[in-house]
């Protein structure tokens, strides 16, 4: 479509009116959504639920965007994991084929309400955590519905935070946790960890899938004992670690599912739960042929806890 814009400027040595502007803007209409799309949420959330600084190129930003829906990646027990495309279309002027940011799958974890859960253990979880708004308060000691859709935003916050704080420590090496792109009430966005298949990408086993050869064994150890070194330094314990909350991505272990992440000495479960923690791994490890022990683990971390 064309727009006039009649310009009422004059030049200081020039009384006349000069000749009206012609702007063009060029509008090139989108086709509809299909059922499995939306439009990208990126800047419908708040700044501070946007992925931490430095980001990854491969992070699709752009207001023209659309997430499709690919498919289901895994149910849980308090959430179901789907893997979703975010993608400019090649529709839009600023599409550029095979561009950093313009198009990124990604897993899409929601979070179900508290009637639809089956997380018995989330109370000695959440212990020493409060609830600043005292009508969400109540809403969650009635179980109404809407006290339900709390709880359920309280765990994708949870893990949002764990996500972002682990996330940035794992800059400085010792622990990888996904990328967290963005949280929305109870839906939080993070990378895909992958490994190369056959045709093509491929979500990456979890390491209780894993036969890794000893030499490789010794390491994926090794990098175990670094991830909770640092985050015993940082205060804080996963608190339900096993092989099947870390991903084999080929040399390299990824530490997933972190709701339920713990303060070492706020939660009186604390300890319990970096012992336990430490059994897990360490019972996975030695049935594998590496000899370890998880009290040398435990003592070793509580020294880098204090």
């Amino acid at each position: 479509m064309t727009y006039d814009v009649s310009q009422q400027t004059q030049h200081p040595q020039d009384r006349t009116t000069p000749e009206p502007a012609h702007l063009t803007f060029d509008f090139r209409p989108l086709e509809d959504l299909e059922d499995d799309q939306r439009w990208s949420t990126w800047l419908e959330v708040e700044p501070l639920s946007r992925g931490p600084e430095p980001r990854p190129d491969w992070v699709v930003t752009s207001q023209a965007a659309v997430d499709t829906e690919l498919g289901v990646l895994k149910t849980g027990k308090e959430a179901d994991a789907f893997l979703l495309e975010r993608a400019v279309p090649d529709t839009d002027p600023s599409y550029v084929p095979g561009a950093a940011g313009q198009s990124a799958v990604m897993v899409a974890k929601r979070y179900r309400g508290e009637e639809h859960r089956s997380f018995h253990r989330s109370g000695a979880y959440t212990e020493g955590r409060r609830v600043r708004n005292t009508r969400d308060a109540r809403a969650m000691a009635r179980k109404t519905g809407y006290g339900r859709q709390v709880a359920a935003g309280q765990w994708a916050g949870a893990e949002w935070l764990a996500l972002t704080r682990l996330w940035t420590l794992g800059l400085r090496g010792g622990l990888a946790v996904p990328y967290p792109v963005q949280v929305d009430g109870t839906e939080l966005l993070m990378e895909w960890i992958t490994v190369e298949g056959e045709h093509g990408p491929e979500t990456a086993p979890r390491l209780a899938q894993a036969r890794p050869a000893p030499a490789l064994l010794a390491s994926y150890w090794e990098q175990v004992r670094e991830a909770m070194a640092l985050m015993a330094q940082e205060g804080i314990v996963h608190g339900d670690l096993s092989p099947y909350n870390v991903l084999a991505a080929g040399e390299r272990l990824v530490v997933i599912d972190l709701p339920q992440v713990v303060d070492l000495v706020g939660n009186v479960n604390g300890m319990d739960f970096l012992l336990r923690d430490c059994r897990n791994m360490a019972t996975w490890f030695r049935a594998r042929g590496l000899d370890v022990d998880e009290h040398e683990l435990f003592a070793d971390l509580v020294a880098h806890a204090f």
